[in-house]
């Protein structure tokens, strides 16, 4: 029976006490507490291991205490006593394991064996690593194309492991490697690279210091990335003003209680967070920042008028920007009546807005998933960075660009060429180190690989880390799919569902997680790094012993499948995985940033990547950062929906008891869910006019246009702060509403931030 405790949305802070207890359970429900609180001492710190729990970065200060919530969640899960071993799958068909949800297999711990899928028996059983190697290397090679295949990567993997992947698929040949990227921020990454020159953020950590005015846009800290509600709150503090626009009322945007506080938890003590809180419909940030930025030019053309200085910053547009006056023109092409209709924000709430943002010496404007899965993200992107030019918000300290990252080495993958559409000059470095020519047509990215898969032109299927088959959307076609391919290969830490879903020949090969001690065949500790969401690379090494004797690292793992495939002609597979600084040299001969990277790596903190645009070096056509000079989307998926009552659009997201397709448990506090998942949340005044009542239970139905008939059943309609028309449920169970053929123009990213659908009764 679900949890009935009361709905308490908004009515407390963030943090505090809650956060400690809820830390507390993660630790004792994984068995192994006091190994897990002794991991935790070590997390982010130099001589220790990077949290996987985020991309946040970390503090030049390196306090023992800075994690939070999510990283004890993140480090328990990891460090579980609990084991998913031989015995668990002589009990257990795979058809057995399909039935169960994703939270009890994850549940069983961790793998400690390596697995081959034996289809007359329907189980898993035994095998040895070499004859696993050598088998997946035959059939990758049996492959009538190197195209067939699909190298999908998580974004928890190291860059060692990363960049060995790439070069693995690449002297195979393909480019065929979808990634976490091509479902979260790839949007992000065009976006950017189209306006400034490089599709990473511009700021620091040490920016969120001096910055007067922070923007945090379609995201929700307090459940993603815990740590930064830190630097929100020190910046709110000293005067900054926090400007929240995010389409639900969120607990953690509002009031943060840290529970490193010793005094303010003694007291019951808090913080407010934002200082203004502005409600867009789902699909209008873009409307609203068209608004302000009209503000702002009108405020420049008044000062003009009245002889005084001017509002926009002059000397950065004419010496850095292109398209100022076309963009302008566009902005008075532009009505009230359609920013306010589009955006769901009226004028007042938008000049607020803008106001704010005049008043700023230094403004950070930071976003995440709110904003990058739309039709219409990129130039969503486009226009945030346009209102930060306007007064010169990039490559100075205090001020701007920041995208935040989930996984904690996810924008590290990118960097390190894992990526379906690689640069010519990423291409030609690897061409010149190793000594071959790459594939030079671009792959598959995770929507074109699902497709490829569907129609039967992929064939094989290996993923480092995630789990596939419950990140993509509809999630309805994707077993038939995975099923179909001649091999799936997964390298896992736990059991997950995409597991279950096995091909002809199915393999899942387990691996050390990132708390766990890595040694060479000397005995020596190998060390791997990652990249966090401000271009600080920094090294990780495990202080826990490994879950079991079987297993390998991911590097290892990748290495050992390659020397199978591909041979070691060329590449000393065997070497470069019993010493990661072989693999730091070579990455430090192919991709410029990487000097010195042995040495540097070592260093406390790490090191900085660099950023050209923080630089005011605008790597882009015209050498310059480039204006978007479009107009609106004629219509959003709000304001194309039928005027019916039974019509809203959806948005997926992550509760605060997952990482996210990780289900950690059935609580999402700071919404007031207790005990259960399948729920929607929704303005009180919609349910009224569906002449429902609260927590009655309801069907979604999604998208038919295609003839595929998508309902989720039985959901508890929860009634929230978020504008009439609007709804949102979790995700990975709402995946199955979001067309595959529902994507983001020029990014391919999953709408799952605007999906059109229709409540009704529950049937049954």
């Amino acid at each position: 029976m679900a949890d009935t405790r009361k709905n308490t949305q908004g009515s407390k802070a963030a943090g505090g006490w809650e956060a400690l207890y809820a830390s507390g359970r993660s630790l004792i429900a994984s068995g192994a507490p006091m190994s897990g609180a002794k991991a935790l001492m070590k997390a982010n710190q130099p001589d220790g291991f990077d949290c996987p729990g985020c991309a946040w970065g970390d503090p030049e200060h390196g306090s023992s205490f800075e994690f939070c919530e999510n990283g004890v969640k993140a480090v328990s899960w990891e460090a579980t006593e609990r084991r998913a071993d031989l015995s668990l799958f002589a009990r257990h068909s795979v058809s057995e394991l399909a039935a169960m949800s994703d939270h009890a297999l994850e549940n069983f711990g961790r793998l400690t064996h390596p697995l081959r899928y034996n289809r007359e028996t329907d189980h898993y059983e035994p095998v040895d690593w070499e004859v696993a190697f050598a088998e997946i290397g035959s059939h990758l090679n049996a492959l009538e194309t190197p195209d067939a295949a699909n190298f999908y990567t998580s974004g928890r993997a190291s860059n060692e492991a990363a960049f060995l992947y790439q070069l693995f698929a690449r002297l195979y040949g393909t480019n065929n490697m979808p990634d976490c990227s091509n479902m979260c921020h790839e949007a992000s990454g065009v976006g950017l690279t189209q306006a400034i020159g490089i599709g990473k953020g511009t700021v620091r950590l040490e920016d969120f210091e001096q910055a007067d005015a922070i923007f945090v846009v379609g995201q929700n800290p307090g459940t993603n990335h815990p740590r930064m509600l830190g630097d929100l709150r020190r910046a709110a503090e000293r005067g900054a003003r926090i400007v929240a626009l995010n389409t639900l009322k969120e607990r953690g945007l509002q009031r943060f209680a840290d529970p490193q506080r010793k005094l303010e938890m003694a007291v019951g003590g808090s913080a407010r967070i934002a200082s203004d809180y502005f409600q867009p419909r789902l699909g209008g940030d873009m409307a609203a920042f068209r608004g302000m930025a009209k503000v702002v030019i009108a405020a420049d053309r008044a000062a003009s008028a009245a002889g005084e200085k001017p509002v926009v910053d002059v000397a950065f547009i004419r010496d850095h920007c292109s398209g100022y006056e076309d963009y302008i023109a566009a902005v008075d092409a532009t009505s009230w009546e359609a920013i306010e209709d589009q955006s769901g924000l009226t004028r007042a709430e938008i000049e607020k807005a803008a106001a704010i943002y005049l008043s700023a010496e230094k403004v950070i404007c930071t976003w995440a998933m709110g904003i990058t899965q739309h039709r219409h993200s990129v130039i969503t992107i486009r226009e945030i960075t346009n209102f930060m030019m306007l007064r010169g918000h990039i490559g100075r300290p205090g001020a701007g660009l920041c995208p935040v990252r989930g996984h904690s080495n996810v924008q590290g993958d990118r960097t390190m060429g894992i990526n379906e559409k690689p640069s010519t000059a990423f291409l030609d470095a690897l061409a010149n180190v190793f000594g071959f020519e790459p594939p030079r047509e671009h792959g598959y990215s995770t929507i074109r690989a699902i497709g490829a898969m569907l129609s039967g032109e992929a064939r094989a299927f290996v993923g480092l880390g995630g789990n596939f088959a419950r990140a993509v959307p509809d999630g309805g076609l994707i077993e038939a799919a995975l099923r179909r391919q001649e091999l799936t290969v997964h390298i896992a830490t736990k059991l997950n569902a995409s597991h279950t879903m096995p091909g002809r020949h199915g393999y899942i090969l387990p691996c050390l997680g990132r708390t766990e001690i890595d040694v060479n065949s000397q005995g020596k500790q190998q060390l791997v790094t990652v990249e966090d969401s401000m271009s600080m690379v920094h090294g990780s090494a495990g202080i826990n012993p490994p879950a079991g004797t079987h297993l390998r690292s991911e590097i290892a793992i990748v290495a050992g499948i390659a020397a199978a495939t591909v041979g070691s002609a060329r590449v000393d597979w065997q070497a470069l995985a019993d010493n990661y600084d072989g693999i730091r040299d070579l990455i430090e001969k192919t991709i410029p940033g990487f000097d010195d990277f042995n040495r540097r790596v070592r260093m406390p903190r790490g090191f900085d990547l660099g950023n050209t645009a923080r630089q005011r070096v605008w790597k882009t056509v015209t050498g310059r950062a480039t204006f978007y000079t479009g107009a609106l989307p004629e219509k959003t998926v709000y304001q194309e929906r039928e005027k019916r009552a039974d019509r809203f659009v959806l948005q997926t997201m992550r509760s605060h008891d997952q990482y996210n397709t990780t289900v950690y448990g059935m609580d999402d506090r700071y919404r007031g869910v207790y005990g259960e998942r399948q729920v929607i949340f929704i303005n009180p005044a919609d349910i009224t006019s569906l002449g429902m009542k609260a927590h009655q239970r309801v069907d979604i139905h999604g998208p038919d246009e295609d003839g595929v008939n998508r309902v989720a059943k039985g959901f508890k309609l929860v009634p929230y702060e978020i504008p009439q028309g609007c709804v949102a449920g979790y995700f990975p169970e709402l995946n199955l509403l979001v067309p595959l053929a529902s994507v983001g123009d020029l990014s391919e990213t999953p709408t799952s931030k605007s999906i059109a659908v229709r409540l009704s009764a529950a049937s049954g």
